[in-house]
């Protein structure tokens, strides 16, 4: 839920982090697209200070975030079309910077094979048929083969390895 004032709180980021028993093999990736907003910078700082590696997307450059991280990816979008509505491009473009970050996460750790996520929840219909799509295409066998198997395994990881697959 949105609290009102909060960005402007410079210990708000850590104290709510507390919450989460962070430790120091956690990453924190602060976000602000001026860069600017204090409860990003303050929790960046004080992440830094407690052994945490830290990065931050911004969409100005040199701004007091990057500063604070030991990674700033700063994404240079330009002024908003509409003064100050930074969902348009700024929001955009960290959210494209979020996109790849966690897919390479998703890589390291592992989690995809022969270029597709396989560890995915299968609880809807388009996923479902995706999973299917998956397990033809890596096993040989027949959609109707496929879907059985998944039935029965509960995922494509399971499915696949049933088969010594991955």
């Amino acid at each position: 839920k949105a609290v009102e004032k909060a960005e402007d709180d410079y210990d708000g980021a850590w104290r709510d982090l507390q919450k989460h028993d962070i430790e120091k093999i956690d990453t924190l990736v602060g976000i602000a697209a001026s860069g600017t907003t204090p409860y990003v910078v303050g929790g960046l700082e004080k992440a830094r200070s407690e052994g945490l590696l830290t990065a931050c997307i911004t969409a100005n450059p040199s701004a007091p975030a990057s500063s604070k991280a030991e990674y700033a990816i700063e994404v240079e979008t330009g002024p908003e079309f509409l003064t100050g509505s930074t969902r348009m491009k700024a929001g955009t473009a960290q959210k494209m910077v979020l996109n790849m970050i966690s897919t390479g996460i998703m890589i390291r750790l592992g989690r995809v094979l022969d270029n597709k996520m396989v560890d995915m929840q299968l609880n809807n219909a388009k996923l479902r048929e995706r999973a299917v799509d998956m397990v033809v295409a890596l096993s040989g066998l027949s959609e109707e083969k496929a879907e059985e198997l998944l039935r029965e395994k509960g995922g494509v990881r399971a499915a696949l390895k049933s088969l010594d697959i991955g």
